[in-house]
């Protein structure tokens, strides 16, 4: 190199970083994903939360939160910077509901500019008094954790800073935060579905042989590469480790273990993607083949069509309610005038020419069990919910079916996606599976 090349490789090397750093930013990922979520908050406070209130009878919803204690609305209300106490605060005004935070700040909160004023937390007191509101609703619930962050220490507080007369008009908001989560805007159904498309596509992903070598992969190796993606994503899940298992005769063998896969199992993963406050659940299977197989053998893809049957049924079946109970009995109704067996959860009939069914399509959407009206039989008090259209709810079924490989004993095969409850019936928000996935 040259005196003269020594002399003018730096300046030009200054001119490309200049050139670089002049050049305008691009869109960030992260900017893109706070206006999706300004945009939902905003039309949910608008179009959603008033009639919410009405149908509870609320004239005031408080919803308090301390630095280290946030409350799990904190997301949906539009997050923001807790110091010591913070109160968000909604008042029935008549013509809307009129939005405060209290204690609360930040360029997220701020700027999404769904609320109308801001104070200070010692101006709680003074600010509910001026508004007289006759019934309060807190986040108190017996039955959806999603709607229970007061705690202890923070009622307290709470009723000492009101005083006795605002005090003893606090109530439990539990259906309110129900029917508020569980309503959907057009934004939060399309929001919804692209995470459960996230969710699909890496599962399937990890049931191929991009991810699995029979005789060398174990199933917590799936699972982990699982996480991974979720990582490099910027994605996240209300769930621990994904459950990827294997099924034989005698029912589940290892969960996410050191437990090698091996040529001839019966795989299934049920897991969920966390996507904008959003969080699905649903389930894959696949069969890894034997050696010189180029299909899943006779008697599972015949019990993988059981489940497909039941499934069809309840997707023509599940329709907006008064209740969901009376939902899921008019499914219950139909399944088994399909021909098949109502059972107990893993308790298959010893009868080997009937399938055996167990259902549990529940609420789904802001958590992988969701706060809205349910139809499964672990939420009862969500039984007696009105199962509205927007509802989100995750279809889920598990069919035991006969298996002659496996000497008689029935396999149990189940389904598990997302959907959305219209005046139609349930409508799918994205490719359900419809398959059993092969492994070779």
């Amino acid at each position: 190199m040259t005196s003269l090349a020594r002399r003018i490789l730096p300046w030009a090397v200054l001119g490309v970083v200049a050139a670089a750093s002049a050049a305008p930013v691009e869109a960030q990922e992260a900017r893109r994903r706070w206006e999706r979520m300004c945009q939902i908050r905003a039309e949910k406070f608008d179009l959603v939360l008033p009639q919410a209130m009405h149908d509870n009878d609320l004239d005031m919803w408080i919803v308090v939160m301390r630095e280290g204690h946030l409350d799990p609305m904190w997301e949906a209300l539009g997050r923001g910077y807790v110091g010591d106490w913070a109160f968000y605060v909604f008042t029935d005004r008549g013509d809307r509901v009129e939005r405060a935070a209290l204690g609360v700040s930040g360029y997220m909160l701020e700027e999404c500019e769904v609320y109308d004023l801001f104070g200070s937390a010692d101006s709680l007191a003074d600010f509910v008094a001026e508004r007289d509101p006759q019934r309060i609703g807190v986040n108190m619930a017996e039955s959806i954790g999603g709607a229970d962050g007061l705690s202890h220490t923070a009622y307290g507080r709470l009723r000492a800073t009101l005083g006795p007369t605002y005090a003893d008009r606090l109530v439990s908001a539990e259906r309110f935060v129900s029917d508020f989560r569980s309503t959907r805007t057009a934004a939060e159904i399309a929001t919804f579905a692209e995470a459960g498309e996230l969710s699909r596509e890496i599962a399937e992903r990890a049931f191929s042989n991009e991810v699995i070598t029979p005789g060398v992969t174990t199933l917590e190796d799936v699972a982990w590469w699982m996480w991974d993606r979720l990582l490099e994503r910027g994605l996240d899940s209300s769930f621990d480790m994904p459950s990827v298992y294997v099924t034989g005769p005698e029912g589940v063998v290892a969960t996410s273990s050191d437990r090698i896969i091996q040529r001839g199992d019966l795989l299934m993963v049920d897991w969920g993607v966390g996507f904008l406050d959003f969080y699905t659940d649903m389930k894959r299977i696949a069969y890894v083949l034997r050696d010189g197989e180029t299909e899943a053998p006779a008697g599972l893809r015949h019990a993988f069509a059981r489940a497909l049957a039941v499934r069809d049924v309840m997707k023509a079946s599940i329709k907006p309610a008064p209740t969901a109970q009376q939902a899921l009995d008019d499914t219950w109704a139909a399944i088994e005038a399909a021909g098949f067996n109502r059972v107990e959860f893993n308790q298959p009939s010893p009868d080997l020419e009937t399938t055996d069914v167990v259902i549990g399509p529940h609420s789904v959407g802001n958590w992988g069990h969701g706060l809205g009206p349910s139809l499964a039989f672990f939420n009862p008090t969500r039984l007696t919910y009105e199962l509205r259209p927007g509802t989100l709810i995750s279809v889920e079924l598990f069919a035991f079916t006969s298996n002659p490989d496996w000497g008689g004993a029935k396999v149990r095969i189940p389904l598990e996606d997302d959907a959305v409850v219209t005046e139609r019936g349930v409508e799918w928000l994205y490719p359900v599976n419809r398959r059993i996935l092969l492994i070779k």
